[in-house]
């Protein structure tokens, strides 16, 4: 009908009735004009598929002053907050209204984000319960520990999960070897009452130093069924780079 909008069931229907009858006998049966059905005949997309662009429905009360007055100021002091930036342009412009506050707001922070000072980018480390376990060994000579006078010679092997950040520590006389990580790891891992997915360490760099090729891959052999046997994936740290517990 003239002056009112079409709707889908109604282009549906008509679409439906052409299939048997002529147009003005389909546009009738439809509830539209013969001049509707002719141009849906010509293009039969759905109303609810065409939607107009929606535009502006007043005025940009920002428009003669953000480029000319806002955006200098921006870039004259960099750190000025929002909210000053609004009270200077009442009292250049009196006749602002306290409405357009957010909107200047809104303004500022999109220009910022395209023209402001760079942002530091923060890559920052999810850990999920029970993924992973961390393994190191720390050397405690620093500290100067002594029994009966005499000055105690070990390490200290500790083992902390990532996420709740669980710990064990176990003294290591001697010094580091596959035999005292396995020996610290089970202890922690028997004390703990579970496993983590995934059991990080240095690579046990410092036990391998003066083995031959044979023995150190029968010690990274070792290391694998020790895993494995507890149902964890061996995951080691870049090259140079240590545990760091926090």
């Amino acid at each position: 009908m003239p002056g009112r909008h079409i709707t889908d069931h109604q282009m549906r229907l008509f679409m439906k009735l052409r299939q048997e009858h002529r147009v003005e006998v389909a546009a009738a049966k439809a509830s539209l004009s013969r001049a509707t059905a002719y141009r849906i005949e010509k293009n039969a997309q759905l109303p609810s598929q065409v939607k107009t662009p929606r535009g502006r429905r007043r005025p940009d009360p920002l428009a003669d002053i953000f480029d000319a007055e806002v955006v200098p100021l921006l870039k004259a002091a960099p750190g000025i907050r929002p909210v000053a930036v609004f009270d200077e342009m009442l009292r250049r412009h009196p006749e602002l209204s306290e409405g357009v506050r957010r909107t200047m707001e809104r303004r500022i922070r999109a220009w910022r984000a395209i023209n402001g000072d760079e942002q530091e980018v923060i890559f920052r480390q999810v850990h999920e319960p029970g993924r992973l376990g961390l393994s190191d060994f720390t050397n405690m000579n620093e500290l100067g520990i002594t029994i009966a006078g005499q000055p105690l010679d070990h390490l200290l092997y500790h083992f902390r999960l990532a996420y709740s950040g669980f710990e064990h520590a176990h003294v290591v006389l001697g010094g580091e070897s596959f035999v005292a990580l396995a020996e610290g790891l089970q202890n922690a891992l028997w004390f703990l009452g579970g496993a983590p997915l995934y059991h990080r360490s240095d690579s046990l760099s410092a036990a391998f130093r003066n083995l031959d090729a044979d023995a150190k891959e029968d010690q990274t052999r070792r290391y694998a069924e020790l895993c494995a046997h507890y149902r964890m994936t061996p995951t080691r740290n870049n090259k140079g780079i240590a545990c760091r517990f926090r």
